[in-house]
């Protein structure tokens, strides 16, 4: 990398530590960054990072030797296609840190539960003695991990879609996929391009690694076991023969007619059966890594999740909140309310994004001049009339929008009764009676 002109393009996290990286090994580095300014400035250009701010400059790509994209940043943006036609290198941060770890990669993707079971595989193998490092989507990037890599670390890696799809050589020796359902539309061109990133966690693996694979999942069974790596099943409720399931009062690992109990099922502190599916993906990932029955337990006591990922957030006159902000799309909202038993009033708040799916005026659909109720991610993306989710258990299910633009008219008058909106994702409210009619768009508690 020695002398080698590298452009890293957006300064969030990821890229900022990809630069850092980058110029400590040599390479003549230009941060490209569309804003003004960011946080950390003086401290690159101090290492010798160049900045280019104001937007991605065609010539300045086009120019080097390698470019490394943040995950934010699209790839299929037109600031590229000189670079392209140069042939020049392009990939992501998570490719470029993957180049350079000496320790093992257990990566993990999906559309919903990736944080938690991500830091589940951490915490399992730290309570079984191991160095596991966690990051990649979540927490600390790869790139910044690259130092504290020796040939013992674990690196517990988060990949999103947006890593994934920058991937070139990136070689998991243990690679989860959780599930799939459409997320990041406008992003991706359709929800077969969307899949396909997905699955090029399993790309490079090769017959000594492992693939783990939702046996619940009917694209997750298709596409995960096109690869070459062995394949390891769980399924938190369907009966399969071999993998790792639920069996009673345990988590188990089935091998024909022989059950080996790993975790009792009382151990687990997370609400919903999404959860405890999630619980079983990573029993499955941490016994293949060698983690034991007792430290997996252990792991789990007290655990009660990630923030923002259906907590706890106390009680007000009777009624229960239920924090699930970090549910950014339909699919893991959905999952989320069809765990509570009933008296559930779920408030749903999402930013419109104007030209989304034809809407070109920022303003909701209507039916016969009503507001129509939708959910939607909160990068507006996917929509989802309420009547389609199953609301047999709740007492009622409201929607309450935020809008990206102005004047849009009167807002419906929706009864809220004890619950406050939050800025996106989900608030579930549990319980019935009690509290005060909150008027108050964007609050939170």
């Amino acid at each position: 990398m020695e002398g080698r002109r590298v452009v890293v393009v957006g300064a969030a996290r990821s890229g900022i530590a990809a630069a850092e990286l980058l110029v400590r090994r040599g390479a003549r580095v230009i941060l490209s960054e569309t804003r003004s300014g960011f946080d950390g400035m003086e401290q690159l250009e101090a290492l010798g990072v160049q900045l280019e701010l104001g937007g991605h400059v065609p010539e300045t790509l086009a120019q080097a030797d390698l470019v490394v994209t943040s995950p934010g940043v699209a790839l299929e943006q037109p600031a590229f296609a000189s670079a392209r036609q140069r042939g020049v290198e392009i990939v992501g941060e998570l490719e470029l840190a993957s180049r350079w770890v000496q320790g093992r990669i257990i990566a993990i993707t999906g559309t919903k539960g990736k944080s938690t079971t991500t830091t589940l595989v951490g915490r399992m193998l730290n309570a079984a003695g191991r160095t596991a490092l966690v990051g990649g989507n979540i927490g600390v990037p790869l790139s910044a991990q690259v130092g504290a890599s020796t040939a013992e670390t674990i690196h517990v890696v988060e990949a999103s879609s947006f890593q994934l799809e920058a991937t070139v050589t990136f070689r998991p020796w243990i690679a989860l996929w959780l599930n799939l359902a459409d997320d990041h539309l406008d992003r991706h061109a359709d929800a077969g391009a969307y899949a396909a990133a997905k699955a090029r966690i399993f790309a490079n693996q090769q017959a000594e690694d492992f693939a783990v694979l939702n046996a619940e999942d009917s694209v997750v069974r298709e596409l995960g076991t096109r690869g070459r790596a062995q394949q390891v099943w769980f399924a938190p409720a369907a009966q399969i023969t071999e993998g790792f399931v639920v069996d009673g009062k345990w988590i188990a690992r089935r091998t024909g007619t022989s059950v080996d109990p790993l975790i009792p099922t009382d151990a687990v502190e997370l609400k919903g059966r999404h959860m405890l599916g999630n619980v079983v993906a990573a029993a499955a990932v941490s016994w293949l890594a060698g983690v034991d029955a007792h430290a997996m337990t252990t792991a789990l006591r007290g655990f009660r999740g990630l923030e923002h990922a259906m907590e706890p957030a106390g009680e007000i006159g009777g009624v229960g909140f239920v924090n699930d902000s970090k549910a950014t799309n339909v699919e893991a909202a959905c999952r989320s309310i069809e765990s509570f038993g009933g008296g559930v009033v779920a408030i749903i708040g999402a930013w419109w994004m104007p030209g989304v799916t034809g809407q070109s005026t920022g303003q909701p659909s209507t039916k016969n001049g009503e507001w129509t109720h939708y959910t939607a991610d909160v990068k507006g993306s996917k929509y989802m009339p309420l009547d389609q989710i199953n609301a047999a258990n709740f007492n009622k299910l409201e929607v309450a929008w935020r809008f990206s633009t102005a004047n849009l008219g009167p807002r419906p008058e929706f009864n809220l009764e004890g619950t406050p909106l939050m800025v996106k994702g989900v608030v579930y409210a549990t319980g019935g009676g009690g509290g005060r009619r909150s008027e108050k768009t964007g609050s939170s508690i």
